[in-house]
């Protein structure tokens, strides 16, 4: 938003060289009264003010520059609120001066021509102003511009006779000028807010694009943004855990570079499978795996697991053939998955974010994991889970209820063994650890 109202205050400088026009064409169009010079004075203080203006801007941004190059936060290094601030009580003067003076005086022989060259400014500057995006500033322009003209009036109202009085000014005139001017104002300042308020939230959208881009793949970063998911919140989400069986055994039997090439070989088509099924691979922990999949409604996020754990068997079982054309041994995984209302979102505490989920289903996809290993299966789901595939379960697919676990931390969960009919052999069911 700084940047843009910056970026108005610099063009700002163009229109001013046209109000200065403007006040010469005024000053030409007067009859030769007294009140000549003080146009000439007013186009005088404006054009050096709009100068200054002008090189004060330019001034500051040129340090913000620098003190950006240098790592510090240009919004707060090159501050130039006062800058707006002056530019706009410079531009209501320079409106209301005209409008006044114009009514005080009047023009004999040029009417009409006066009469639209003085109140132009005014209506320039309203746009200008409202230009800078600043709603206060745009509110405070309008209201010491309609509050000198409506006075004015009421003076006319007043003292009719007035020799201050122009000839040719009258109320039928001036009221309506001012009542549109008024109206013009409420709908800058209206297109304003609703203008700030646009930029604002696409500005936001896109911060929440940019951070969620460190955590997520691109191609779920919109859908995540969209839906708010830089703050923490409550969610819907489906779980996955993959942990590579027998691990520990495979750590001591091994050279250290087998075993990472191991590991980092079952990241990549997990990561890979996650994300093509449009999961968010929230963390490794040494030879485990957390995803989630928070795009969607539930049982779109259960569909998305559950082809994604089939990938990740299908692929495992090529990588295998694979190691064992090599010689090296072949790997075994179990892997969990459950459902529930989490916490989503970018959890950072200053020195380190990261985007994940945290919540009671959490700690139930851990126990489900722990259930599998017992049980020596590659893929577990629980019954909620399961709710959720509903009827669109695809034919080839088993959902075996598992016994209930001797177990304290397991006994209560209603567990279903998943497996499909073209699973490869080999890991179809995990050999005992």
């Amino acid at each position: 938003m700084r940047l843009i109202q910056t970026a108005s205050g610099r063009r700002s400088l163009v229109l001013h060289l046209v109000i200065v026009l403007v006040l010469l064409a005024t000053a030409k169009g007067f009859d030769g009264s007294s009140h000549t010079a003080n146009h000439w004075i007013v186009l005088v203080v404006y054009a050096v003010c709009s100068v200054c203006l002008g090189l004060a801007d330019w001034r500051e941004a040129h340090r913000g520059r620098r003190r950006e190059y240098g790592g510090t936060d240009p919004d707060k290094a090159a501050d130039t609120e006062w800058l707006a601030w002056t530019a706009t009580l410079l531009n209501a003067g320079v409106a209301l001066f005209l409008v006044v003076e114009h009514m005080l005086v009047g023009a004999v022989e040029t009417e009409e021509t006066a009469t639209a060259v003085s109140r132009l400014p005014a209506f320039l500057l309203l746009l200008q102003t409202g230009l800078s995006m600043r709603v206060l500033h745009t509110a405070v322009f309008a209201g010491l511009v309609s509050l000198a003209w409506g006075s004015t009036i009421l003076f006319a109202f007043a003292y009719p006779e007035s020799a201050l009085l122009g000839p040719h000014v009258t109320l039928d005139e001036e009221v309506p000028g001012l009542l549109t001017f008024m109206a013009a104002s409420l709908v800058v300042i209206d297109g304003v807010r609703r203008l700030r308020s646009a930029v604002t939230t696409a500005l936001r959208m896109e911060r929440e694009r940019t951070t969620l881009a460190r955590f997520v793949p691109t191609r779920v970063v919109g859908e995540l943004a969209s839906a708010g998911l830089e703050a923490v919140r409550s969610r819907h989400a489906c779980l996955f855990a993959l942990d590579l069986r027998g691990f520990s055994a495979f750590t001591r039997e091994h050279a250290q570079e087998e075993v990472v090439r191991a590991l980092l070989d079952v990241r990549a088509l997990t990561h890979v499978a996650v994300t093509e099924h449009g999961g968010i691979v929230d963390k490794y922990v040494g030879d485990g795996i957390l995803a989630q999949f928070v795009v969607g409604r539930p049982q779109a996020q259960a569909h998305a697991a559950l082809a994604c754990g089939r990938a990740i068997v299908a692929r495992l079982a090529a990588l295998n053939a694979e190691r064992a054309r090599e010689g090296r041994p072949t790997l075994r995984i179990t892997m969990a998955l459950h459902c529930g209302e989490v916490l989503v979102g970018v959890f950072d505490d200053g020195h380190r974010a990261e985007f994940t989920v945290l919540g009671q289903a959490m700690n139930t996809l851990a126990r489900i994991e722990a259930r599998a290993k017992a049980a020596d299966l590659t893929l577990t789901a629980s019954d909620a889970f399961r709710r959720l595939l509903g009827p669109a379960i695809r034919s080839g697919l088993t959902l075996s209820a598992m016994p209930p676990s001797e177990c304290r931390d397991t006994r209560d969960l209603a567990l279903y063994a998943v497996a499909w009919a073209d699973a490869p052999a080999e890991t179809a069911l995990n050999p005992a650890a």
